[in-house]
């Protein structure tokens, strides 16, 4: 379908053509709000999308030095070691919790993690040997929750970014090229017909004021016709006694 014929089939009147141009109207601020916010949703999407390489460089450091720590605490404490943290456990010390952030209308989840009060309760685990050991291998697995919590939520965060920016430019792209283009052929269709009409009920009244001049023409010329008639009249008749009336003039005999 041509641009040009890409338009709403609605009938030319000056009503329609003010309703047209309302939603004209309406679909260029949706159409620079929806652009703000696609420009809002793609500054924050980068800026995730740095921090997650960031959180990834770090946290293969960290799983690594937390690998390394828990095999420096089973060397040092036995293989049992792994009984007695489990035996001493009651509940979890660390604990994540989530949360809603808007941004530009768009909810993103966030995940944070809360540490209890009795997150030291397990202090005297390894007291017979490698204690030192246990409590380094135990804030290194803290250090790397806290990173993978993070990058839980910023990967989280990302995918629904991507998510909304698609819908958002989708949204953008059809009242750039769909919308605003059939709106303002509309309103180019419902001027012209209107100007047409305007044209013909010109000429129409053009038709008419000439149609009346000539009337009222004819009529001035029958009403001077009719007043020079009985002038006519009356000449003929007096020049007719005037021949008849004069002297009779003498015959001539040569």
């Amino acid at each position: 379908m041509s641009g040009q014929t890409q338009r709403l089939n609605v009938v030319p009147t000056v009503t329609m053509l003010g309703v047209v141009k309302a939603r004209l109207v309406g679909a260029t601020r949706g159409h620079a709000l929806l652009k703000k916010k696609s420009d809002a949703l793609t500054v924050q999407f980068r800026q995730i999308l740095k921090k997650i390489v960031t959180a990834k460089e770090s946290m293969g450091d960290i799983m690594k030095t937390s690998s390394f720590a828990l095999t420096e605490a089973k060397y040092v404490a036995g293989d049992n070691i792994k009984h007695v943290v489990l035996e001493n456990v009651r509940e979890a010390s660390l604990r994540v919790r989530s949360r809603q952030e808007n941004v530009a209308g768009v909810k993103l989840p966030k995940f944070e993690y809360t540490s209890d009060a009795d997150a030291n309760k397990n202090d005297l685990t390894g007291l017979a040997r490698g204690g030192q050991q246990v409590q380094q291998c135990r804030a290194a697995y803290i250090k790397a929750i806290e990173v993978l919590v993070e990058l839980a939520s910023l990967q989280t965060s990302f995918l629904t970014l991507d998510e909304a920016i698609k819908t958002t430019n989708r949204r953008v792209n059809a009242l750039e090229n769909v919308v605003k283009p059939r709106l303002e052929n509309t309103i180019s269709y419902i001027k012209g017909e209107l100007d047409e009409l305007e044209r013909e009920d010109f000429f129409r009244l053009k038709k008419i004021q000439g149609y009346k001049k000539r009337e009222i023409e004819k009529q001035m010329l029958l009403k001077k016709v009719e007043s020079n008639l009985p002038l006519h009249k009356a000449v003929s008749y007096n020049s007719s006694n005037l021949l008849a009336v004069g002297d009779k003039d003498e015959d001539i005999i040569f």
